[in-house]
């Protein structure tokens, strides 16, 4: 057990402990205001506080963790060896610290920088740019965890009597299942729009017709695939659904047609299922619920897992719509236009409310890297996207992190715009899968 003697505890304080000692290092944790409790307790401790103290590890705070409410901070950046960016400096305390890293944690952390005035692309999302770590040259570092690694070592030269868990690196797959099929189970309407539309260009109209004939199959049906690839690695992934209405940003199959009815039970039966909210239930909250209904009618058993449609994460608002829903997992915390960091942790957290100053029960796990970022922001081919994973592999296995990938069901068609790709969701199975043994 850690103890942490601090001179006042708030919630800040104990959210931000709890992340980085349970959360990320996973030891038990104790936190005191109590000193002669401190000071007479043996067991591996550190101190957060304005005041010096001389027992166990000592960390000067600044004003953050004891405050309350959303201001402009100053973010002067501490640029550290290892290539992180710090944020508050202190003067040094003999812990290799020259800034407060429990306030700089959770600045980064619960994305304080969000909820202040900010620019928006069109739809309405934070840009990447105008966060800290892309100013400061560091959003493809985990920097938290690197900073609990340096923590991890602290402890252990200080008390090296103690056994500390040791982290370990993990691997997360994730497919979003915006559309399930390219041409097939579209119904009337829209199969005959296409087909009109297609009659322009000859070859994409033959591709269409043998696709609806069952001549060839559904290039976006790659289902079968992706059943084989993850028992061969035996990974297991969470498939996401959107079974939202039609609507401009929402082009899902419909939820009651019986394919994709029958797909997503059989994909529901060996593995992880989570709604896909759509674009539209950003502007209407009502729907959200609407949509979690549907998909726990078709898998017959509650849903409490999600991605966002578009990555349309908006703080607070969109954590509070899925804590009213019931949902306990969410996984939309990354950036659409580059890969990389976007709290600066490679972990599974509690999402804290700065509005309310709470710590809630909604577990958040951000993804580092998704293929549609790197083909059509990035501009890379498979083989440059081979090398980006690599190097995300190295550094999240250097600080024993949680690496979390998005994928779609056509992008591992291997056909047209997705050919070559298919080989980078191998090599990343099988680099992964060796990280971890």
């Amino acid at each position: 057990m850690i103890l942490v003697y601090t001179h006042k505890i708030t919630p800040r304080i104990s959210y931000i402990f709890q992340t980085i000692f349970e959360d990320i290092l996973q030891n038990t944790l104790s936190i005191t205001d109590d000193i002669d409790f401190y000071l007479a307790c043996k067991t591996p401790k550190i101190a957060y506080s304005t005041q010096k103290i001389d027992e166990g590890l000592f960390f000067p705070s600044t004003e953050l963790l004891f405050d309350k409410g959303i201001k402009s901070l100053e973010t002067i950046p501490v640029l550290q060896q290892d290539k992180t960016v710090g944020i508050f400096p202190v003067e040094d305390s003999n812990t290799g610290f020259n800034f407060d890293v429990f306030a700089a944690a959770f600045y980064l952390i619960t994305r304080y920088e969000e909820y202040l005035p900010h620019q928006t692309d069109d739809h309405q999302r934070f840009l990447a740019h105008q966060s800290f770590a892309a100013r400061n040259n560091c959003l493809h570092l985990p920097m938290v965890n690197y900073w609990a690694s340096r923590l991890l070592d602290l402890l252990q030269k200080s008390f090296p009597t103690t056994v500390f868990n040791p982290q370990k690196f993990e691997f997360l797959t994730t497919l979003d299942i915006d559309n399930a099929f390219a041409y097939k189970n579209k119904g009337f309407l829209r199969t005959t729009a296409s087909l009109i539309k297609a009659s322009v260009k000859p070859k994409m109209l033959k591709n269409r017709i043998d696709v609806l004939c069952d001549k060839t199959a559904d290039p976006y049906n790659t289902f079968d695939y992706q059943e084989e690839i993850h028992q061969q690695y035996q990974v297991k992934p969470i498939y996401f659904f959107l079974v939202g209405d039609y609507a401009a940003y929402d082009k899902s199959i419909h939820y009651q047609n019986e394919a994709f009815r029958h797909l997503i039970k059989k994909i529901a039966i060996a593995n992880q299922v989570g709604l896909h909210p759509s674009y539209l239930s950003n502007k209407a909250p009502q729907q959200f619920s609407k949509e979690k209904k549907r998909l726990e009618e078709i898998v017959g058993q509650p849903i409490h897992k999600s991605r966002q449609h578009y990555i349309m994460l908006k703080f607070p608002i969109t954590y509070e719509t899925l804590i009213k829903n019931n949902i306990k997992e969410d996984f939309s915390l990354g950036y659409a236009e580059t890969p990389g960091f976007r709290a600066s942790i490679a972990a599974t957290f509690y999402f804290y409310d700065l509005l309310n100053e709470e710590k809630t029960s909604l577990k958040i796990t951000p993804f580092c890297w998704m293929e549609a970022t790197a083909k059509y922001y990035q501009k890379l081919t498979p083989d440059q996207a081979i090398e980006e994973l690599s190097e995300l592999i190295k550094t999240l296995q250097k600080v024993k992190g949680k690496m979390v990938t998005v994928w779609h069901n056509e992008s591992l068609s291997d056909k047209e715009e997705w050919k070559g790709w298919r080989k980078v969701y191998e090599h990343l199975l099988l680099e992964a899968k060796k990280g971890i043994n």
